[in-house]
């Protein structure tokens, strides 16, 4: 097999500098807040928290403290992540203090290494004698992935190569423990993640080794008879978790059938998130037409029949999985915010394997929403849980909403969503920009400068915007000399009308527009200017009537960004509210209010509450009265106090 050199590509992190606005922020919110934040709580410096204990598994493992080990089987992969969003930042942000620290962590993780190229605390500190033989349930597959990640990010970063040596090391161990030959293991991970790390490994080193591995592990899964039966029969039918149920529906491992001939997204949505991922990186490198069928097919069904409106996906509580399609509810939604970063790297991927706008619309949705609702505005408070319709003491009273939490919360026994988002919006800069010999695709608008060599040229484009609170954008062309290229813009899905022109000529788009992209194809020179401007309307929004429980409900949503109603602004009883099909609804950018957000008000009705009697039923009709709505972005919502919070309201016709 050769590496397939037709696709688009990711621009390098050092290559973007973020200027500000909202992704800009929230990226060095990162830098100056979460990180450092994480780093407390890795080292059991929250109080009133469950201790993380993972920088101490790893002192342990390494014979430098003794103890047992603490936390969850897949501690490991929080460091990883830890890791990997430090990296990221020192590619663009150099910090010698914080680059020291992660050095003395490093330092750690090749100490605790053994001999052989193993690395894994839980089963160096607790089941030494236990390795590789629970592949489904403990982890070590998905925390060997995290870490190569990391250790790929940070030799990107500083040039060093000590974690990365030391993740070869175990790459090459897994690869002689690991396929279909007799002597070797023949099964796969539980929780899928190492498949896109040793893509990952495969481009820095150029051994195909690692993609030959990850190929291996995508085209075990699914084959009969199951190994994870076969495993667990050889375990003596034991878990390692108390309540997990036995493993009988491999559907939740995405491991019912070959990747290759699954048609539908089931089970575990993170785990699917992150091997459609790694197929599509693996269809990416091969060409492998088989396979980008079924990414697309997988695709397709997550997008159309089992995503929120908000880009959140996997809506049942129970195992975090998908269920059937458009079975979307809204109050006991589980939308882990790490499934909405898979599908943010899904999307990308799908983008570089075949470039359409809808591939980055889905992006979009996800991160300006299902994302960024997972964080609050000081970044030391997270959501793990991201419903679309809370009522706190519900939640707080209800076994079957238990999951659904009405305020962040500082910390997680299973911490997987702080530092994934940590890791996603310190490498923010990765998903505004692809490029190959010919083209420079713009995916994302926000304030930032992009580097590029095109031609043997090198040019940068300056983009300036406020977006996604205005559909204004500006580019400049910087180079020495003239080069011919296409410059592509995209014009997203919800947007109904664009403008644009060229050094201050308006140029007709509708020639140039193709699969959610404008191509502006000429000889760039020093100085020339690009402005796009796209229509940025209030929307009201409905769902597919299959999805029963928003039947006569509507949403609102501006640009990308979706909103929701919370009880600070609105009241109790937000479900009491109607709002009529013809209520103008308006927009407000408010400087001082949630960090800077634009909300949306307008005029709506509500129940009556104080017109109805003590009956808890009765033959009497509501009575009505008007109220003024204002509207503020999900992602933004619980920010204030505690209190309810809506995305779809009752429609009055």
């Amino acid at each position: 097999m050769t590496v397939n050199n037709g696709y688009l590509k990711v621009v390098p992190l050092e290559n973007i500098s973020l200027k500000g606005g909202l992704l800009g922020n929230k990226n060095r919110l990162v830098r100056k807040e979460v990180i450092p934040y994480l780093w407390k709580a890795l080292n059991n410096q929250l109080p009133g928290t469950d201790p993380s204990n993972a920088i101490e598994n790893i002192r342990i493992a390494a014979g430098e403290a003794e103890g047992e080990f603490i936390g969850m089987v897949f501690q490991d992969s929080d460091v990883a992540k830890w890791l990997e969003a430090v990296s990221y930042q020192l590619t663009t942000n150099p910090d010698q203090e914080l680059e020291r620290l992660a050095d003395s962590v490093i330092a750690l993780i090749e100490k605790a290494q053994q001999p052989d190229g193993y690395l894994n605390t839980y089963y160096i500190i607790k089941e030494p004698d236990k390795k590789w033989t629970n592949l489904a349930e403990c982890h070590e597959l998905y925390c060997a992935g995290h870490m190569m990640e990391a250790a790929v990010a940070y030799y990107q970063a500083t040039g060093k190569r000590k974690l990365l040596d030391v993740m070869l090391s175990f790459a090459d161990l897994i690869a002689e423990k690991f396929g279909t030959e007799e002597n070797k293991i023949n099964g796969y991970p539980g929780h899928q993640e190492i498949e896109l790390a040793l893509i990952k490994l495969y481009r820095i080193t150029e051994d195909e080794k690692y993609r030959d591995l990850a190929k291996y592990f995508i085209d075990q899964r699914g084959k009969k008879p199951s190994y994870f039966k076969l495993e667990w029969e050889a375990r003596g039918w034991t878990s390692h978790w108390p309540d997990q149920d036995k493993i009988s529906e491999l559907d939740y491992f995405q491991a019912h059938k070959p990747v290759q001939q699954q048609n539908a997204a089931t089970g575990h949505a993170v785990r699917a998130m992150y091997m459609y991922s790694g197929m599509a990186d693996l269809a990416l490198e091969t060409g492998d037409e088989i396979l980008i069928q079924a990414c697309q097919r997988l695709w397709d069904n997550v997008t159309r029949k089992k995503m929120y409106i908000t880009g959140g996906i996997g809506s049942s509580g129970h195992l975090e999985s998908f269920t059937v399609d458009y079975d979307l509810p809204n109050d006991t939604a589980y939308a882990e915010t790490c499934a909405a970063i898979g599908l943010v790297f899904f999307a990308q991927r799908m983008f570089h394997l075949q470039p359409g706008a809808e591939y980055i619309d889905i992006m979009e949705r996800a991160l300006y929403n299902g994302v960024l609702s997972g964080i609050s505005e000081d970044g030391q408070k997270f959501f793990y849980v991201n419903p679309l319709e809370v009522l706190p003491e519900v939640c707080e009273n209800r076994n079957d909403h238990k999951h659904v939490k009405p305020t962040r919360q500082k910390w997680f026994g299973c911490a997987c969503c702080p530092p994934n988002i940590a890791r996603l919006l310190a490498s923010i800069g990765e998903y505004i920009y692809s490029y190959n010999e010919e083209s420079i695709y713009v995916n994302l608008y926000t304030e930032s400068t992009v580097d590029v060599r095109i031609k043997g040229e090198d040019i940068t484009i300056k983009q300036e915007t406020d977006y996604p609170w205005k559909g204004k954008v500006n580019l400049k062309i910087v180079t020495n000399k003239e080069v011919e290229f296409t410059l592509v813009l995209r014009i997203p899905g919800w947007c109904r009308k664009a403008e644009l022109e060229v050094n201050g000529g308006q140029i007709d788009i509708s020639d140039l527009e193709d699969n959610g992209y404008i191509y502006i194809d000429k000889n760039w020179g020093n100085g020339d200017q690009v402005n796009l401007k796209i229509s940025m309307p209030v929307e009201k929004v409905y769902s597919n009537p299959q999805i029963r429980e928003n039947i006569g409900k509507v949403a609102i949503q501006r640009g990308p960004v979706v909103y929701c109603l919370e009880e600070a602004d609105n009241g109790s009883n937000l479900a009491s509210i109607y709002l009529p099909v013809d209520t103008e609804l308006k927009p407000e950018f408010r400087d001082d209010f949630l960090g800077g957000v634009t909300t949306i008000s307008g005029k709506a009705v509500k129940i009556d509450k104080d017109n109805w009697s003590t009956d808890l039923y009765s033959t009497e009709n509501y009575q009505y009265r008007s109220i003024k709505i204002t509207a503020v972005p999900y992602f933004a919502w619980n920010n204030r106090k505690n209190g309810e919070m809506l995305v779809w309201l009752n429609k009055m016709d």
